[in-house]
């Protein structure tokens, strides 16, 4: 999927008023995803990524952080200056383009480093 292609998405389905604005939240929520998973899972994640999008997974990071959904939101929200609730609308509107970017495979070896409650951000419900 092309960059334009990633975008148009989720500004559809984040119903963001432009391009710009859905591109900022991509990266943001990108960046946070990068660090709850390992740098090969984000390397991984990052190859199947059309640029620019694919450099928020591609920063250096060390062992992967733990924390759980409130806290992935709360990080969301402070990179894009949203409220919680938004931040969860702004990160399904991401991963779930996310996951019909890439391999399923891939949705998979993510969905395997995050606790089952990340699911519904992916637009996954039951396990595969």
């Amino acid at each position: 999927m092309r960059s334009d292609e990633f975008l148009a998405q989720v500004r559809d389905r984040g119903e963001y008023y432009t391009q710009e604005e859905a591109e900022q939240v991509s990266t943001a929520v990108l960046w946070v995803l990068a660090s709850r998973i390992t740098p090969e899972e984000a390397a991984d994640l990052a190859a199947q990524l059309p640029a620019p999008l694919d450099d928020a997974l591609r920063l250096e990071r060390g062992r992967p952080e733990t924390f759980d959904r409130e806290e992935f939101l709360r990080r969301v929200a402070q990179q894009t200056g949203a409220r919680p609730r938004t931040a969860e609308w702004d990160a399904s509107a991401v991963l779930c383009t996310v996951a019909d970017a890439v391999s399923r495979g891939e949705v998979d070896h993510l969905l395997d480093q995050l606790p089952s409650d990340y699911r519904d951000l992916f637009g996954r419900l039951e396990p595969s």
